[in-house]
Formats: structure tokens, C-alpha cells, sequence
């Protein structure tokens, strides 16, 4: 499957809604649909099992918390729920990395990319709702955008 290919499987009750039109939105379900595979083989794992869950959770609060900030008024309420989004995706970018021991390198680097596209896309974010600087450092995000592309057959188990 592609990006483009999944694009045109999700459902018009959710692309005729105006949050589509933020392609960070879009990852964000993006990454948690491919990120479901994933979360299945690691739950066949004992020792991962709450991994999985964490991912899951987490996978799913990105896109989650942003629909319910886009729901709010601009300002301080909507970099709120941003902020939370930002907050999973970096924790769904952590897991993964946990979970380099059963999943393949390949299917870990595209999500961890894939993760830290949303994220560089997501800072920016807090700072035009805040209407001043971010409350931490600027950080540049490499994701090594030579080897990512979304146009590709995305790596599953």
C-alpha cells in the first residue's frame, strides 16, 4: 500500500470534514493505521505486550487530540490539545524505537520518520496558536527526507 492509495480509502465522513485539509492530520491517521500491523505483532510477544498498547494509545492520541483542538476556538485551548498531539507523536516515536527488537529495521526507520515529519509539522503549530515562541528550544528534525518519500510501498511486517 501507498499513501496515495490509502488516501482514497479513508471514508468522506471524515474527508469532508475541514480538518483534512491539515496534512498533518492526515499522517497522524496515517501512522496510526499502518501502525496497527505493527501493534498486532508486537502484542504475539509477551514481553512486549505493553509496548503494543502504549503504542497503540499513543499512535491513536495524535490524530485524536488534534481534532478535538481543531474543535476549539484558536488561542491557548487549540495549542493545548497541539501541544498533547506533539507530546504522543514523540512518545509513539519512542516506542517505536523500544520496539526495534521485534519489528524490522526497515518497518522502524519509515515510522520513526514518518513520526518525526508530523512532529516538525506540529511545532510550528503551537507557536501561530500561541502567537509567541514555543516553551522549548527550536530543534531541527532531521528525517532524512533523501530516503523518505510517502509515494513508495510502505514497509509492513
Amino acid at each position: 500500500m501507498k499513501y496515495a492509495e490509502w488516501l482514497e480509502s479513508v471514508p468522506c465522513e471524515i474527508t469532508n470534514d475541514p480538518i483534512w485539509k491539515l496534512e498533518v492530520y492526515r499522517l497522524a491517521l496515517f501512522a496510526d493505521d499502518i501502525g496497527w500491523e505493527d501493534v498486532l505483532k508486537l502484542s504475539k510477544e509477551k514481553l512486549m505486550f505493553s509496548i503494543a498498547d502504549q503504542l497503540h494509545r499513543s499512535l491513536g492520541s495524535i490524530s485524536a487530540n488534534l481534532t478535538e483542538g481543531y474543535s476549539r476556538s484558536k488561542g491557548l485551548d487549540r495549542a493545548r490539545f497541539i501541544e498533547i498531539s506533539l507530546g504522543s507523536a514523540r512518545e509513539s516515536r519512542d516506542w517505536y524505537y523500544k520496539a526495534r527488537h521485534v519489528l524490522s529495521v526497515e518497518v522502524i526507520q519509515h515510522r520513526m520518520n514518518l513520526i518525526t515529519q508530523i512532529i516538525s509539522m506540529l511545532v510550528p503549530m503551537i507557536s501561530h496558536q500561541r502567537k509567541n515562541a514555543i516553551r522549548e528550544e527550536q530543534a531541527e528534525y532531521n528525517t532524512q527526507l533523501s530516503d523518505f518519500s510517502l509515494d513508495v510501498e510502505i514497509p509492513m511486517l
